[in-house]
């Protein structure tokens, strides 16, 4: 069972960074699809950043330029550079694993960011 847990949320002004790291178990295999999702107040979850090996690197087109999407096979982490951050950016972050070999979907328990203005 793969696990992953998020770290790095907290409370920034508005320009400042953030890193968000997902802290995976053992086993992640490099054609695993790893994405960080965003749920705002209110609002569904919505993909920020993926990184897949095959299809490369992917971002919503409003974090485009200031977020960078990052892994570590040996490790077993995945990173999200935050910069610039705005009041729109804050919401929980969560972790999704997609497993390449069965399809398996795996959540962290998120890790929330907040914006101030």
């Amino acid at each position: 069972q793969v696990q992953l847990e998020e770290s790095g949320g907290g409370l920034v002004q508005v320009g400042g960074s953030l890193n968000l790291t997902c802290a995976g178990s053992p086993g992640i295999l490099k054609s695993d699809t790893l994405t960080w999702y965003r749920q705002r107040p209110g609002s569904e979850r919505e993909m920020v950043a993926q990184i897949a090996y095959l299809q490369g690197i992917k971002y919503a087109d409003d974090v485009k330029g200031r977020f960078t999407i990052s892994r570590d096979l040996v490790k077993n982490t995945m990173d999200l550079q935050m910069n610039n951050l705005q009041p729109e950016d804050t919401g929980a972050y969560y972790c999704h694993l997609l497993s390449g070999l069965s399809g398996k979907e795996h959540w962290g328990q998120g890790t929330q960011v907040t914006v101030s203005s």
